[in-house]
């Protein structure tokens, strides 16, 4: 049987996991790196996903807890759409990947993991970026440390 080593993921095995919305809570620590808050804007920010589905999975979200579309602000709405654009154009130009799964999960049955706090996952996709390991093992192996994408994307950030 051959074995896939991840010890890094002990860390968030044995962590204490977090009360409260993390949306909320991450970019008022003002602790930019470690929260891989790669830019804010004045209404949103753009962040790393701690648990990626691929290396440089960002979220955009608005600073305000809010948890439909509908609720934003034009200023809120246009700013977050820009970011938007801009996380893909960041991703083509670091990463270059070969496509790109972009979504909003809005509510619980959609699957939103923070269902309260509205947010944007851009996904970079590559040719072949998907293998037996989901399917057999209900296991994903991402390719890449957060800090490494944090510092590429951080680098190149406009």
């Amino acid at each position: 049987m051959e074995q896939i080593w991840a010890p890094w993921r002990i860390e968030y095995i044995q962590k204490a996991k977090e009360k409260g919305c993390i949306l909320c809570q991450k970019p008022k620590e003002n602790n930019d790196e470690a929260n891989f808050i790669l830019q804010r804007g004045s209404t949103n920010f753009i962040m790393l996903n701690a648990f990626p589905y691929n290396p440089g999975h960002v979220m955009v979200a608005p600073y305000r807890h809010i948890a439909n579309l509908q609720n934003l602000t034009d200023d809120e709405a246009k700013e977050h759409f820009t970011m938007v654009k801009k996380s893909i154009e960041l991703l083509t130009e670091i990463m270059k990947p070969a496509g790109f799964n972009i979504g909003l999960n809005l509510g619980k049955v959609a699957g939103a993991g923070i269902e309260g706090h509205l947010h944007t996952h851009i996904v970079p996709r590559w040719e072949g970026d998907v293998n037996f390991m989901p399917v057999l093992c209900d296991t994903r192996v991402i390719a890449e440390a957060l800090a490494d994408t944090y510092r590429k994307l951080k680098a190149g950030i406009i």
